[in-house]
């Protein structure tokens, strides 16, 4: 499939490219795109939560009542979870989220992340650029050219430019990223992606990985 290039005022350029079919252009699996999220996502998690036990919730061991001759439930222990201010039954405790997956699985997934955005029209491709300082107003400015002010947007680029980074970090729906770094997860959760030449190029590395 070709796509026009734009230049970041918005203007088409009288350059084409062609998206490779075998990253945008696949058979989509949607299993894999949900082990692949599944995974992003639990990879993400602390797993820092913790509970008192019994053995761990500070309190008195002193028996509360005598064990006969209330007429109410033996009662020994003030750290009972039945009594207010007691310890947790089954509560979490710290633990590793994090899971393995096959490679080959992840690169099918990715590509077919790729692949329902290409199906959506939901690709913008710009011509290499940089910020001549870090501005905020600089990144919005392109974005309103390009027709996307206000959409979640993601921009793939070959490498990490500082200023382009800086320029979008206080812009709560826009995010930067190199290319090559994409992810199943950020790909699918921007609303348009935005892709540099370069980008792209680096993009059709992933065959030979």
């Amino acid at each position: 499939m070709e796509l026009t290039v734009y230049n970041i005022d918005g203007s088409a350029t009288a350059k084409t490219v062609t998206l490779n079919d075998k990253i945008f252009n696949v058979e989509p699996n949607d299993h894999a795109i949900w082990l692949d999220v599944k995974q992003y996502l639990a990879n993400q998690r602390q797993g820092t939560h913790d509970t008192l036990e019994r053995s761990t919730v500070s309190g008195s061991t002193r028996k509360l009542k005598r064990q006969k001759g209330t007429g109410g439930a033996r009662a020994g222990s003030i750290k009972s979870p039945t009594i207010r201010g007691g310890a947790t039954v089954f509560g979490p405790h710290p633990r590793d989220y994090s899971f393995k997956l096959n490679k080959k699985l992840k690169r099918v997934a990715r590509f077919s992340a790729f692949t329902y955005k290409q199906q959506e029209g939901k690709i913008t491709v710009v011509e290499d650029f940089t910020f001549e300082a870090p501005k905020t107003k600089s990144y919005t400015a392109m974005l309103k050219n390009l027709k996307l002010e206000g959409q979640k947007t993601l921009l793939l680029t070959a490498d990490n430019d500082k200023n382009i980074f800086l320029s979008c970090r206080n812009l709560q729906r826009t995010k930067v990223m190199r290319a090559i770094e994409a992810n199943t997860y950020h790909v699918l959760n921007a609303g348009h992606l935005i892709i540099s030449e370069s980008g792209l190029t680096e993009l059709n590395k992933m065959l030979g990985e």
